[in-house]
């Protein structure tokens, strides 16, 4: 018969394997993880990833094209499309505040001067 115990810790496995696999997708994308992230700040940070890649695509933008390998991108389509990596340092909230700022960017561009 399980123990009382039992179910919490593979709930406690659960968010450590979760944990683990958001860390490595912000990782491949050249996002800088450190280990001391919160579980909730991966997601926000995966999230914030996510809206920022839907406004890219809805602008026209090609991701493989704008997000290089470990977020090495040489030449995007256009500036505004480069995911912005995460500073070394830089806290989860500073990260998310220059996302969620690049994503209105994407989403609203300056006007070009042609």
């Amino acid at each position: 018969m399980p123990q009382p115990n039992d179910a919490g810790s593979r709930e406690n496995e659960d968010v450590r394997r979760v944990s683990r696999e958001l860390a490595s997708r912000l990782s491949t994308l050249g996002i800088r993880v450190n280990g001391t992230e919160t579980p909730e700040q991966l997601l926000s940070m995966v999230e914030a990833v996510k809206r920022f890649e839907a406004a890219v695509q809805a602008h026209g933008g090609d991701l493989m094209v704008d997000e290089g390998p470990r977020g090495q991108t040489t030449e995007p389509d256009d500036r505004h499309f480069a995911l912005p990596v995460r500073r070394e340092h830089e806290s989860v909230a500073r990260y998310l505040e220059r996302l969620a700022r690049a994503t209105d960017d994407v989403r609203h561009p300056p006007p070009r001067a042609d």
